[in-house]
Protein backbone atom coordinates (compact mmCIF):
# COMPACT_ATOMS: atom_id res chain seq x y z
CA UNK A 1 0.00 0.00 0.00
CA UNK A 2 1.10 3.57 -0.67
CA UNK A 3 0.91 6.30 1.94
CA UNK A 4 -1.64 8.97 1.06
CA UNK A 5 -0.07 11.78 3.10
CA UNK A 6 3.53 12.84 3.60
CA UNK A 7 2.74 14.80 6.78
CA UNK A 8 2.63 13.00 10.11
CA UNK A 9 -0.90 12.61 11.46
CA UNK A 10 -1.79 11.93 15.08
CA UNK A 11 -4.39 9.28 15.87
CA UNK A 12 -6.94 11.98 16.64
CA UNK A 13 -6.25 13.74 13.33
CA UNK A 14 -6.65 10.46 11.48
CA UNK A 15 -9.95 9.68 13.20
CA UNK A 16 -11.27 13.18 12.49
CA UNK A 17 -10.39 12.84 8.80
CA UNK A 18 -11.83 9.35 8.63
CA UNK A 19 -15.14 10.55 10.06
CA UNK A 20 -15.73 12.78 7.01
CA UNK A 21 -13.88 10.78 4.35
CA UNK A 22 -15.79 9.10 1.53
CA UNK A 23 -13.26 6.25 1.41
CA UNK A 24 -11.69 4.15 4.14
CA UNK A 25 -8.05 4.43 5.18
CA UNK A 26 -5.71 2.36 7.27
CA UNK A 27 -3.52 4.25 9.72
CA UNK A 28 -0.10 3.27 11.01
CA UNK A 29 2.82 5.22 12.49
CA UNK A 30 1.43 8.60 11.49
CA UNK A 31 0.60 7.68 7.88
CA UNK A 32 -2.70 6.88 6.18
CA UNK A 33 -3.23 4.35 3.39
CA UNK A 34 -6.28 4.34 1.11
CA UNK A 35 -8.16 1.05 0.88
CA UNK A 36 -9.26 -0.03 -2.59
CA UNK A 37 -12.77 -1.05 -3.58
CA UNK A 38 -13.91 -4.66 -3.75
CA UNK A 39 -14.77 -6.90 -6.72
CA UNK A 40 -18.11 -8.65 -7.21
CA UNK A 41 -16.57 -11.96 -6.10
CA UNK A 42 -15.20 -10.32 -2.96
CA UNK A 43 -18.60 -8.86 -2.08
CA UNK A 44 -20.46 -12.10 -2.73
CA UNK A 45 -18.04 -14.10 -0.61
CA UNK A 46 -18.32 -11.57 2.22
CA UNK A 47 -22.13 -11.68 2.09
CA UNK A 48 -22.19 -15.48 2.01
CA UNK A 49 -19.80 -15.79 4.96
CA UNK A 50 -21.74 -13.24 6.99
CA UNK A 51 -24.99 -15.11 6.36
CA UNK A 52 -23.51 -18.51 7.21
CA UNK A 53 -21.89 -17.39 10.47
CA UNK A 54 -24.97 -15.43 11.53
CA UNK A 55 -27.27 -18.41 10.98
CA UNK A 56 -25.02 -20.66 13.07
CA UNK A 57 -24.28 -18.27 15.93
CA UNK A 58 -27.65 -16.53 16.29
CA UNK A 59 -28.76 -16.40 19.91
CA UNK A 60 -25.25 -17.01 21.27
CA UNK A 61 -24.21 -13.39 21.75
CA UNK A 62 -21.91 -13.23 18.73
CA UNK A 63 -21.67 -10.07 16.65
CA UNK A 64 -20.61 -10.22 12.99
CA UNK A 65 -19.28 -6.95 11.60
CA UNK A 66 -18.72 -6.22 7.88
CA UNK A 67 -15.82 -4.22 6.50
CA UNK A 68 -17.09 -0.87 7.77
CA UNK A 69 -16.12 -1.81 11.33
CA UNK A 70 -12.69 -0.38 12.12
CA UNK A 71 -10.42 -2.18 14.57
CA UNK A 72 -7.41 -0.89 16.46
CA UNK A 73 -4.46 -3.13 17.22
CA UNK A 74 -3.53 -1.71 20.61
CA UNK A 75 0.05 -3.01 20.82
CA UNK A 76 1.14 -1.73 17.39
CA UNK A 77 -1.18 1.23 16.78
CA UNK A 78 -2.58 -0.08 13.48
CA UNK A 79 -6.11 1.00 12.54
CA UNK A 80 -7.67 -1.11 9.82
CA UNK A 81 -10.91 -2.52 8.44
CA UNK A 82 -11.00 -6.34 8.21
CA UNK A 83 -13.41 -7.79 5.67
CA UNK A 84 -15.33 -9.56 8.44
CA UNK A 85 -14.87 -9.39 12.20
CA UNK A 86 -16.61 -11.61 14.74
CA UNK A 87 -16.87 -10.93 18.47
CA UNK A 88 -18.41 -13.51 20.77
CA UNK A 89 -19.01 -11.91 24.14
CA UNK A 90 -19.02 -8.26 25.08
CA UNK A 91 -17.43 -6.00 22.46
CA UNK A 92 -14.89 -3.44 23.63
CA UNK A 93 -14.48 -0.12 21.84
CA UNK A 94 -11.83 2.58 21.86
CA UNK A 95 -14.63 5.06 22.62
CA UNK A 96 -17.70 3.62 24.29
CA UNK A 97 -20.01 6.37 22.99
CA UNK A 98 -18.98 6.15 19.33
CA UNK A 99 -18.62 2.34 19.16
CA UNK A 100 -16.82 2.59 15.80
CA UNK A 101 -13.35 1.24 16.67
CA UNK A 102 -13.32 -2.31 18.00
CA UNK A 103 -10.54 -3.60 20.26
CA UNK A 104 -11.31 -7.27 20.96
CA UNK A 105 -12.09 -9.37 17.86
CA UNK A 106 -12.49 -13.13 18.33
CA UNK A 107 -12.19 -14.01 14.63
CA UNK A 108 -10.86 -11.91 11.74
CA UNK A 109 -11.59 -12.90 8.15
CA UNK A 110 -9.81 -11.44 5.13
CA UNK A 111 -10.79 -12.15 1.52
CA UNK A 112 -7.62 -12.24 -0.53
CA UNK A 113 -7.07 -10.16 -3.65
CA UNK A 114 -3.97 -9.71 -5.84
CA UNK A 115 -3.31 -6.26 -4.37
CA UNK A 116 -3.61 -7.27 -0.70
CA UNK A 117 -2.68 -10.97 -0.46
CA UNK A 118 0.97 -10.45 0.42
CA UNK A 119 0.09 -7.86 3.07
CA UNK A 120 -2.75 -9.97 4.54
CA UNK A 121 -0.46 -12.98 4.89
CA UNK A 122 2.56 -11.08 6.15
CA UNK A 123 2.79 -7.77 7.94
CA UNK A 124 -0.93 -7.44 8.63
CA UNK A 125 -1.05 -10.87 10.26
CA UNK A 126 1.95 -9.87 12.37
CA UNK A 127 -0.12 -6.99 13.71
CA UNK A 128 -3.17 -9.18 14.24
CA UNK A 129 -1.20 -11.77 16.19
CA UNK A 130 -0.59 -9.21 18.95
CA UNK A 131 -4.35 -8.94 19.66
CA UNK A 132 -4.84 -11.00 22.81
CA UNK A 133 -8.55 -11.69 22.17
CA UNK A 134 -7.97 -13.00 18.63
CA UNK A 135 -8.44 -16.77 18.41
CA UNK A 136 -8.64 -17.44 14.67
CA UNK A 137 -7.52 -15.75 11.46
CA UNK A 138 -9.22 -16.84 8.22
CA UNK A 139 -8.00 -16.21 4.66
CA UNK A 140 -10.40 -16.84 1.78
CA UNK A 141 -9.21 -17.04 -1.83
CA UNK A 142 -11.15 -15.41 -4.67
CA UNK A 143 -9.75 -17.37 -7.63
CA UNK A 144 -10.05 -20.91 -6.28
CA UNK A 145 -12.02 -22.90 -3.70
CA UNK A 146 -9.61 -22.50 -0.83
CA UNK A 147 -9.87 -21.33 2.79
CA UNK A 148 -6.98 -21.20 5.26
CA UNK A 149 -7.50 -21.09 9.02
CA UNK A 150 -4.85 -20.06 11.54
CA UNK A 151 -5.86 -20.91 15.11
CA UNK A 152 -4.01 -19.68 18.17
CA UNK A 153 -2.42 -22.61 19.99
CA UNK A 154 -0.52 -20.51 22.54
CA UNK A 155 0.78 -16.90 22.55
CA UNK A 156 3.72 -17.82 20.29
CA UNK A 157 2.16 -20.51 18.06
CA UNK A 158 -0.54 -20.46 15.38
CA UNK A 159 -1.57 -23.69 13.65
CA UNK A 160 -2.65 -23.76 9.99
CA UNK A 161 -5.39 -25.94 8.52
CA UNK A 162 -6.93 -25.74 5.06
CA UNK A 163 -10.13 -26.55 3.21
CA UNK A 164 -9.69 -27.10 -0.54
CA UNK A 165 -12.40 -27.85 -3.07
CA UNK A 166 -16.10 -27.06 -3.32
CA UNK A 167 -17.07 -30.12 -1.25
CA UNK A 168 -14.88 -29.15 1.72
CA UNK A 169 -15.85 -27.59 5.05
CA UNK A 170 -13.66 -25.87 7.61
CA UNK A 171 -14.46 -25.56 11.31
CA UNK A 172 -14.13 -22.30 13.25
CA UNK A 173 -13.57 -23.73 16.69
CA UNK A 174 -13.56 -20.46 18.62
CA UNK A 175 -17.14 -19.65 17.61
CA UNK A 176 -18.34 -23.25 17.13
CA UNK A 177 -19.47 -23.08 13.54
CA UNK A 178 -18.40 -24.36 10.15
CA UNK A 179 -17.90 -22.80 6.75
CA UNK A 180 -18.93 -25.05 3.86
CA UNK A 181 -17.12 -23.90 0.74
CA UNK A 182 -20.27 -24.58 -1.31
CA UNK A 183 -21.97 -21.88 0.79
CA UNK A 184 -19.01 -19.50 0.84
CA UNK A 185 -18.66 -19.52 -2.96
CA UNK A 186 -22.35 -19.65 -3.86
CA UNK A 187 -22.98 -17.63 -7.08
CA UNK A 188 -19.29 -16.66 -7.26
CA UNK A 189 -17.73 -16.90 -10.72
CA UNK A 190 -14.09 -17.65 -10.08
CA UNK A 191 -11.59 -15.64 -12.07
CA UNK A 192 -9.42 -17.85 -14.30
CA UNK A 193 -5.91 -18.40 -13.00
CA UNK A 194 -2.98 -17.06 -15.03
CA UNK A 195 -1.68 -19.59 -17.56
CA UNK A 196 1.64 -21.25 -16.83
CA UNK A 197 4.31 -20.05 -19.21
CA UNK A 198 6.97 -22.36 -20.56
CA UNK A 199 10.25 -21.68 -22.32
CA UNK A 200 9.52 -23.87 -25.34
Amino acid sequence: MTAQSTAYLSENEYLEREHISTIKHEYYAGEIFAMSGASEAHNLIASNVNASIYAQTRGRGCRIYPSDMRIKVIKTGLYTYPDITVVCGQPEFAEAKKRDTLLNPTVIIEILSPSTERYDRGLKFQHYRTIESLKEYILIAQNTYHIERYIRHDPQMWILSEAIGIEATIRLESIQCGLALADVYELVELAPESPIRTND
